[in-house]
């Protein structure tokens, strides 16, 4: 219970904490000095945690307990606030217990969320043992630090969790480190969607068109020499004279079949 934990906190710095562990005893007798002067401080100790406790408290709360010691108050909200604490004790345990280590992610952040669940039921009067803790632990790292769990095992080491967490982030540089397979997976996904627009569109033009992108021709080295005409600085397929002649031919062939068909 977060409240109940807060107020020891402070009454602790107070040294007042030792109201709550059980009520005032009987007044001793008068002749008593030093036994008198303890009782004393008992009753005032007790009055100060009181009058905190329902400063702390709802409306509803100070009027059902303003008439009770520091400890009897502490008591009955104990009982009334049981069944949280129960279902709060609850929840962490199954955190803790389904707690699991993904790979390539840091071994220390997870050892120290770890221990927070493993704290809060030592809060919540449910403490685990320290062989029971670290067993914990172990079971919830992931199939890399398989051989450590198996080393620890067989040596029958026994550390503590500050001694197992410092053991494991040694362990966690000798193991190699593998790339995200989430991210492998999207590239592979983004490579092949391209592909495959890309064959997609080739395709749809050789069906629709039928026409095929021309490939640039490569320009004519300045020392080239054209066969045709025997000049430097063009080839044949790019020769005035040759072009020109080509060109007369064609027209000669037109006419001769022209005059044929007449």
């Amino acid at each position: 219970m977060d409240w109940y934990r807060n107020l020891k906190i402070v009454l602790r710095a107070e040294k007042k904490a030792y109201v709550l562990e059980g009520p005032i005893p009987e007044a001793p007798a008068a002749n008593t000095g030093a036994a008198r002067r303890t009782w004393e401080k008992h009753v005032d100790d007790s009055q100060d945690v009181t009058c905190l406790m329902l400063a702390m408290m709802i409306p509803e709360l100070q009027k059902n307990l303003e008439n009770l010691g520091a400890y009897e108050m502490s008591e009955q909200l104990k009982n009334m606030f049981q069944q949280q604490a129960r279902h709060e004790r609850f929840e962490v345990m199954r955190s803790l217990i389904t707690c699991r280590m993904q790979e390539g992610t840091s071994v220390s952040a997870h050892v120290l969320k770890m221990k927070s669940f493993i704290d809060q039921l030592e809060r919540l009067n449910a403490p685990l043992s320290n062989e029971l803790a670290t067993d914990v632990i172990l079971n919830s790292l992931p199939n890399s630090y398989h051989q450590f769990v198996m080393n620890y095992n067989m040596n029958g080491w026994e550390r503590t969790i500050p001694e197992l967490h410092q053991m494991l982030k040694t362990a966690e540089t000798n193991i190699p480190t593998k790339g995200n397979p989430v991210l492998a997976i999207r590239e592979g996904r983004i490579t092949k969607k391209k592909q495959s627009k890309g064959k997609g569109k080739a395709s749809k033009q050789d069906k629709g068109k039928g026409k095929k992108v021309a490939t640039p021709k490569a320009k004519p080295h300045k020392d080239a020499k054209c066969f045709h005409c025997d000049e430097i600085g063009h080839w044949k397929r790019n020769c005035p004279k040759y072009l020109a002649e080509l060109k007369l031919k064609k027209l000669q062939i037109g006419e001769s079949s022209g005059t044929k068909k007449d």
